[in-house]
């Protein structure tokens, strides 16, 4: 799947106010998911001296999915496409590294 096929797919499963001209939902929906994925990691440092069990990777593989959900949505409410992002994204990532 690429990320436009994502994004498409993931809006069929909007349920939040005024979608279409709301991108703050979704962005606060974000942060509180990115909470989420540092719990988990604050979790392994405290209960499992730094070590991603199995178990905890399958949560972070949700709580990150669900962190992406929140970006798709963003991005369709802004209008931009996931795979303009991601392309952008290792254009500048690219340039960065070049100058090191």
């Amino acid at each position: 799947m690429n990320f436009d096929d994502y994004q498409t797919e993931s809006r069929k499963s909007v349920v939040y106010p005024y979608a279409g001209s709301n991108p703050v939902f979704p962005a606060l929906g974000l942060a509180g998911e990115a909470g989420e994925i540092a719990d988990q990691v604050k979790k392994a440092i405290r209960d499992d001296s730094g070590a991603f069990s199995e178990r905890r990777k399958v949560q972070m593989k949700e709580e990150m999915g669900d962190a992406l959900w929140y970006i798709a949505q963003i991005a369709t409410e802004l209008g931009l496409s996931l795979e303009e992002i991601a392309e952008v994204n290792l254009t500048k990532i690219r340039k960065r590294y070049q100058k090191v």
